[in-house]
């Protein structure tokens, strides 16, 4: 398969300059304020006994008929896909692909989004690691046996590998957003490999037999490197032949912006249609921070830090949401996994995404604990009926509480969106 690359060559060094030269963010005043969840879904268990079935990302979708039957989408690893109505109780559970051969590895869903589409209707779409592909479902609330339904095409290529052999090397197909052109009305899908820079941009096909299909458009590589003020050269400590990945990723759907979040890097800001020159919009604590790869410990052991790094984000830096609004304003959530908290930025690029503020997710109660080490969040700014009349955020909690020590539990936290405003701007 072949996809058109960005000339990056020239672009990787201008870029990296640029990132280390932007103003340093103001630092918060005081304690972050706190809000709790509502709900919670059913722990899921990562170890061989339980199906290693693992919380990692989830999206909402509004039932425009019904808002009180709308759906939250969330992706559990191995275990597949979970449906959850607005209770966190679990609708539909679909399973990962099998593995082509005994030799290779099963399906695995990391990301989720959704698409809105005349085109192709209402879908839930999934990077599948497992197999370096997507996976489509459309929605139907109505239909029998589930809200989902497989409509794949059969024909899918794989996204960044050549053969199965480097599918089982498993640098495929990693974070996830999806994004329709309001211009042209073509729906995209983009994707970022794992343990590269790399992200694709895979435009959404109907196919004549119902399924639907992804063709390639264009890649585009984020740097991997930093020039420093100091002169140095600074690449984040990893695994050798690991390089900095992207996963959590967002596309404002009224401008066509993409953000994305470079786990020990920072906060991007690109056009969706991966043309123009990536912007780091925030750098996260451990910017610049010299790094040794100790293979006994499998750990990063961290050098001084030279203070470059910026002053809301611990990494990794993960999920990324919108709150959008019709006048344009909104925020853009950023799960800062590193700290338990999220970063909040104002939605307008025209005020360079500045810092609002951010929020910690706290138990509500001995039973209903907070989110810690989120990977995945989804926000949706709409009314979802008597429950969440001001809108839902959901967040992946990373060690659901109280808890079995020996099977690590994960889960989704459902929360009132209002709350997390207005926490935000008191």
């Amino acid at each position: 398969m072949v996809l058109t690359r960005t000339p990056l060559a020239v672009l990787a060094t201008a870029v990296a300059t640029l990132a280390v030269t932007a103003a340093a963010p103001v630092q918060a005043a005081g304690p972050l304020p706190a809000v709790t969840p509502r709900a919670e879904t059913a722990a899921l268990h990562d170890d061989s006994a339980g199906g290693d079935a693992d919380a990692d990302d989830p999206a909402i979708w509004r039932n425009a008929a019904d808002p009180d039957r709308s759906l939250v989408i969330a992706t559990a690893k191995k275990g597949g896909l979970r449906v959850y109505d607005l209770d966190a109780r679990e609708v539909q559970s679909i399973p990962a692909p099998a593995a082509p051969g005994p030799d290779h590895a099963p399906g695995r869903f990391n990301n989720v989004d959704l698409v809105h589409s005349s085109r192709l209707a209402d879908l839930a779409v999934t990077t599948d690691r497992g197999g370096d592909r997507l996976r489509i479902y459309r929605i139907d609330r109505d239909r029998s046996g589930g809200p989902l339904k497989d409509v794949t095409d059969p024909k899918a290529p794989l996204i960044f590998s050549a053969s199965q052999e480097e599918v089982d090397e498993q640098r495929t197909a990693y974070g996830l957003a999806t994004w329709t052109d309001k211009a042209t009305g073509r729906s995209y899908a983009l994707v970022s490999r794992r343990e590269r820079t790399r992200l694709a941009l895979l435009e959404l096909t109907a196919r004549a037999d119902g399924t639907v299909g992804y063709r390639p458009v264009r890649t585009l590589d984020l740097p991997s490197s930093f020039r420093l003020p100091n002169g140095a050269s600074w690449s984040p400590c990893a695994e050798p032949g690991e390089l900095p990945q992207v996963e959590g990723m967002v596309v404002d759907p009224d401008d066509g912006t993409l953000y994305a979040g470079q786990e020990d890097v920072g906060i991007w800001r690109l056009r969706a249609d991966l043309t123009g020159t990536p912007k780091l919009i925030d750098k996260v604590r451990e910017y610049g921070v010299p790094g040794t790869y100790d293979e006994a410990t499998e750990e990063c052991v961290a050098g001084a830090d030279p203070g470059f790094g910026g002053t809301h984000l611990t990494a990794d830096v993960e999920g990324l949401t919108l709150v959008t609004e019709k006048d344009g304003d909104g925020l853009l959530l950023a799960s800062s996994q590193g700290d338990n908290t999220f970063a909040a930025y104002d939605r307008e690029v025209s005020d360079a995404n500045e810092y609002e503020g951010g929020f910690r997710i706290t138990p509500a109660s001995a039973t209903l604990d907070g989110s810690e080490e989120c990977d995945g969040a989804a926000a949706l700014n709409a009314p979802l009926g008597r429950r969440y009349p001001h809108g839902l955020l959901v967040v992946q909690d990373g060690h659901d509480a109280p808890g079995d020590p020996d099977r690590p539990s994960t889960d989704f936290k459902f929360v009132d969106l209002g709350e997390v405003t207005s926490a935000i701007d008191d």
